[in-house]
């Protein structure tokens, strides 16, 4: 009986089609800290206001105050960070521009030592500083790229940032207030309120930076929590002292 012979079919070949996270936009961080510090401000805030004895009336201006001041403090200071860092790295590639500009052999050099102290072979080094260095613009991404660690064209936006920021504020800051706008008279409605959207934006932070839901929600839960149980305390204090 004749033995018939047969070839593994070969594996399939690796399809690289795999994505990543935009971890430079300049859109998660100020959201994210917005939200975050809305929830955690504004709930601190009214707790401390409601443990002074004050009113519903009270707590619901010093609310829908803090979540205005809040939010446009937040976008103040989103737009001014990055506009300031954006214009500091402006400065640096214009340094770098004119560098390649006014000498194109010494940074041709200078990015083939950095290939070479990667462990590039220098002659292939000197080739490919050669090549990339003969257009200036795509020479200026890569010095920005291995000398300054950034990309020319993917800056974050100060008004993404600002905007992020503040509309992820206010989001934040009203969840506590609202259960007073729609009737609430006692604190308790607004702290539940508040604790369930902190442990649902920190399980949301998780699906984006791959932590462990439970845990991201758990650990904001926990900080929004003290931070509202404190200045509770501080409040009664004050206003017993008052």
């Amino acid at each position: 009986m004749a033995i018939v012979e047969t070839e593994a079919a070969p594996h399939e070949a690796h399809r690289d089609n795999h994505t990543h996270r935009d971890v430079n936009g300049g859109w998660l961080r100020p959201a994210v800290f917005g939200a975050m510090d809305g929830l955690v401000s504004n709930l601190a805030l009214m707790t401390g206001v409601a443990g002074g004895s004050m009113g519903r009336e009270a707590i619901v201006v010093a609310g829908l105050a803090g979540l205005a001041a809040g939010a446009f403090s937040m976008a103040a200071g989103e737009y001014t960070s990055v506009a300031s860092q954006r214009e500091l790295v402006e400065a640096e590639l214009d340094v770098e521009r004119r560098e390649l500009r006014q000498h194109p052999q010494d940074e041709e050099k200078e990015l083939a030592a950095l290939y070479e102290a990667r462990g590039v072979e220098p002659g292939l080094a000197r080739e490919v500083a050669s090549q990339l260095s003969r257009d200036a613009e795509r020479a200026l991404e890569i010095h920005a790229r291995e000398e300054l660690g950034v990309d020319p064209g993917g800056l974050p936006s100060p008004v993404v940032a600002a905007v992020s920021s503040f509309g992820a504020f206010a989001v934040g800051a009203l969840l506590p207030v609202l259960p007073y706008l729609l009737g609430a008279s006692a604190l308790w409605p607004a702290v539940l309120v508040a604790l369930v959207g902190l442990f649902g934006c920190g399980a949301v932070v998780a699906r984006v930076t791959a932590r462990t839901w439970w845990f991201s929600g758990l650990r904001q839960l926990a900080l929004g929590g003290a931070a509202a149980g404190v200045t509770y305390a501080l409040g009664s204090l004050f206003g017993a002292a008052v």
